[in-house]
């Protein structure tokens, strides 16, 4: 099984899932919410409602003078109310006014309120938070792969691929966030960490083997000893993912809508991370080893010629 061989298609096939991504991302951004922007968060279940929608429930926000408001309905008649910093007296009247406009009473299932500092601080916090794992992966492969040729290398090409995961992730959120009006939130966070860890903890199952099997094969070339290696632990591999990815999506199906977009972020993730850390981690390592940048445009002018 010559899996390695195959290692350009592999990140042909990365870049091509990426890249809508990162264009979401460039041209509309995240679409973040009350935890990072500041604000207040409304949620309202209204059981006896009668002609609730979407368009009749912005409206009414807009005569209330939330005109910058986003609504949106769930599950069992609860209308979600996210707009700038509101006052008691203020969500008072827009209770008061959807319950005389769709019909009462109503159950308050939530109301809080974020501050502009509290966004900025969770903002900067998930920042450090993703380059302090960054920086620790690194560290900590490094020092275990300490008694391997060029220890670093493979602390370098796990937080590549785990990068290749962070931006599926925030890609596929912002296209989300544009197309189905979704948004990002402290969760999200905890999502984008657990994704990091799933993809660096089968990355480096990957390296060890391929560690132990520059020590057994120790004749044989780099290349081929990755690839003995990959072929050695791809079953593993998908096994580990899917009994992360069933019960996940048993969640996805039936957990209800608190905990979807939680799941579905894991979800994209997990896939993203259980790709990377075969196809992409490894591969790295071989086109680092030999160093075939040196002989891409050289290969081009040749055939060119």
């Amino acid at each position: 099984m010559k899996i390695i061989d195959k290692r350009y298609w592999y990140f042909l096939l990365s870049l091509i899932v990426m890249l809508p991504g990162l264009i979401g991302l460039a041209l509309w951004g995240l679409p973040l919410a009350i935890d990072f922007t500041g604000g207040s968060k409304l949620e309202l279940r209204m059981p006896a409602a009668t002609g609730l929608t979407v368009e009749a429930v912005q409206q009414l926000l807009a005569e209330n003078g939330l005109e910058n408001a986003v609504a949106q309905l769930a599950e069992n008649s609860t209308v979600i109310v996210r707009s700038k910093a509101m006052e008691d007296a203020t969500k008072g009247k827009v209770v008061a006014a959807l319950e005389a406009r769709f019909g009462g009473p109503s159950e308050l299932l939530a109301f809080e309120s974020v501050g502009p500092v509290v966004g900025a601080e969770v903002t900067w916090r998930a920042a450090q938070a993703v380059g302090v794992a960054a920086l620790g992966i690194l560290l900590f492969i490094t020092y275990a792969f300490r008694g391997t040729d060029h220890a670093m290398r493979y602390g370098v090409c796990a937080i590549i691929a785990m990068l290749h995961d962070v931006a599926v992730v925030v890609g596929v959120s912002a296209l989300l966030g544009r197309w189905l009006g979704w948004e990002v939130d402290a969760l999200f966070l905890t999502a984008l960490l657990t994704v990091i860890g799933f993809s660096v903890h089968d990355t480096i199952v990957v390296f060890d083997r391929i560690r132990e099997n520059l020590v057994v094969h120790r004749r044989a070339s780099y290349e081929a000893v990755v690839n003995h290696s990959m072929a050695q632990t791809l079953d593993r591999s998908i096994n580990t993912q899917l009994t992360a990815l069933l019960p996940l999506l048993a969640l996805a199906l039936f957990g209800g809508t608190t905990t979807f977009h939680f799941v579905v972020t894991l979800l994209v993730g997990i896939i993203s991370g259980t790709f990377s850390s075969i196809f992409n981690a490894a591969p790295i390592l071989v086109v680092w080893e030999n160093q075939e940048w040196r002989t891409w445009f050289r290969r081009r002018g040749t055939a060119a010629a």
